[in-house]
């Protein structure tokens, strides 16, 4: 149960090529946005598409098979959990910011959709 304390899954489309990088002490780290859609109709009866964009970062062996396997506009599912953090920008206001740390993550193809 403790994974279920803050845990996210989202399926959407890979928003940029991914920012790969290797840090000095080794550690692989991946950065890119992922754009989530809803549809809804509205009081007209017409069809509405709101879409929400996510930060995401991997990091290790994860962040190497994205970096090896996503590229903009792939359509991806993740499992993974959020973390905010806050910064201070160089004008001197507090900034936050919300993003997905990615435990898991599946290519979604033709050949992975069971029907």
């Amino acid at each position: 149960m403790k994974t279920l304390r803050n845990s996210v899954q989202l399926i959407g489309n890979v928003g940029q090529d991914i920012n790969f990088k290797t840090l000095d002490n080794g550690t692989a780290y991946a950065k890119f946005s992922l754009a989530t859609n809803e549809f809804y109709r509205n009081n007209k009866g017409e069809k509405v598409k709101e879409t929400q964009w996510h930060n995401v970062i991997a990091w290790g062996k994860t962040a190497e098979y994205i970096n090896e396997s996503v590229k903009k506009g792939n359509e991806i599912v993740l499992q993974g959990k959020l973390k905010y953090s806050s910064y201070e920008g160089k004008d001197g206001i507090k900034r936050y910011s919300c993003d997905v740390v990615v435990n898991e993550f599946l290519k979604v193809t033709k050949e992975s959709v069971p029907f």
